[in-house]
């Protein structure tokens, strides 16, 4: 969230970074409450004064009376204020962050390309989506993971399995030499930690499966447990960021998925991510985010998939994001008609700044020694949905083949999949 006594100070400009983000909250009304709740804080805070200088000497019978009345008007202030809390912090949660100035302002459709890093492989023969390559394979079955647990659900068979794994091996080396701390997380996280992360655990929009009758969800991303690892801690950066690569599984509803991106693995309940999560200083996140963007790019190149950069416009940025960079990969279950595929995201780096810290009172002592909140950001290393949809659909072969990228062989014990 945004810091109150800067929303006071820049309503105007909170207001037209809401509207360029496309998020409709009444700055007037939480200003109103702000007002209310800062008078009924020193109201109370007047009251206690004055009740806790009585009761440090013997009262009169006309005293306790009047300590009687101090304790009902503090009582009934305080359920006030406890109302007025309740719709206070339930629009500030809603402002979104501020935006990088350099950041698109638009919808969806209005994203800048920053990087190409090489034309798509043109097919002389009509290439298939990952779907129907992966089940002739015997790799990937749908119809099963439906009637075990649902719709979009899956079981990843054989050599998709072998691809899955290498991959994760693959993640693991390039992250191992950028210094990254290993975790393996929960995959349950409190909705404290969720709604701090950006994520709305409640509502018809929700992308989270709650658990019934618990405060637990099952997590989305491993950004949000990693999030909650250092939750009302003050950190020591004096050797610099903290940089965490977390493996964990993730669920999402995908509620109101639909059209061609909802085919196959592209938006599936439950898949797994290798993440990269890092706490540091705010004068420092601009340079770690585009360090995790170039990570994401070596990962990329690496496998030697066709992709792009895009800055991703003001109003697709979600709750948490000053700026997101996404990588969108070549693929064919995209292609419109006539065409042979179209790009389609496979990760995202964002800066969140000081938007999740805060919420979650997350510090470290700068050089004065002041105690300051720490700028949090998040980016995919791989996500074992999407990376096989890229390798799969670009690396098939007339016969429905696929060559398998060289640098995952030595992990998969073999050059190609094929029946």
């Amino acid at each position: 969230m945004l810091d109150i006594k800067f929303i006071r100070e820049n309503a105007g400009t909170i207001k037209q970074n809401c509207k360029n983000r496309n998020v409709d909250v009444n700055i007037n009304r939480l200003l109103e409450l702000d007002e209310v709740r800062r008078e009924n804080i020193g109201k109370i805070d007047e009251l206690r004064e004055e009740k806790n200088k009585k009761s440090k000497q013997k009262p009169s019978d006309e005293e306790v009376e009047r300590m009687k009345t101090l304790g009902e008007s503090i009582k009934k202030l305080e359920e006030q204020n406890s109302k007025v809390m309740e719709e206070y912090s339930e629009l500030l949660y809603k402002i979104p962050n501020l935006t990088h100035p350099d950041a698109p302002i638009g919808n969806e459709d209005d994203y800048v390309i920053l990087y190409n890093n090489k034309e798509p492989k043109e097919f002389n023969f009509e290439p298939h989506d990952h779907e129907t390559l992966l089940s002739n394979l015997d790799a990937l079955d749908f119809e099963r993971g439906a009637k075990v647990t649902g719709s979009k659900f899956y079981f990843a068979k054989n050599d998709l399995v072998l691809l899955n794994l290498a991959l994760i091996n693959y993640g693991i080396q390039v992250l191992k030499k950028h210094g990254f701390i290993f975790m393996q997380t929960p995959d349950l996280a409190k909705e404290r930690i969720i709604e701090a992360s950006g994520f709305n655990p409640r509502g018809e929009e929700s992308q989270i499966y709650k658990i019934e009758n618990n405060d637990l969800n099952l997590i989305g991303t491993a950004e949000i447990t990693m999030l909650g690892y250092h939750a009302d801690e003050v950190l020591d950066m004096k050797k610099g960021p903290k940089k965490y690569a977390a493996m964990s599984h993730c669920f999402r509803t995908e509620a109101g998925s639909y059209g061609k991106a909802s085919k196959g693995l592209y938006r599936v309940h439950q898949f797994e991510k290798l993440e990269m999560f890092v706490f540091c200083k705010p004068e420092e996140s601009e340079s770690v985010h585009e360090e995790l963007l170039e990570i994401e790019k070596e990962i990329c190149d690496g496998l030697n998939l066709p992709y792009r950069v895009i800055d991703v416009p003001s109003a697709d940025l979600g709750g948490p994001a000053y700026r997101k960079y996404d990588i969108e990969c070549w693929m064919t279950m995209l292609a419109e008609e006539g065409g042979q595929g179209n790009y389609g995201e496979i990760t995202s780096c964002s800066n969140c700044t000081d938007y999740q810290a805060r919420r979650l009172n997350i510090k470290y002592k700068n050089d004065q020694g002041d105690t300051k909140f720490v700028h949090t950001l998040n980016g995919t290393a791989l996500v074992l949905s999407r990376f096989p949809i890229a390798i799969v659909e670009n690396n098939q072969q007339e016969d429905g083949s696929i060559i398998i990228p060289e640098i995952l062989r030595g992990w998969m014990g073999k050059d190609k999949i094929a029946n």
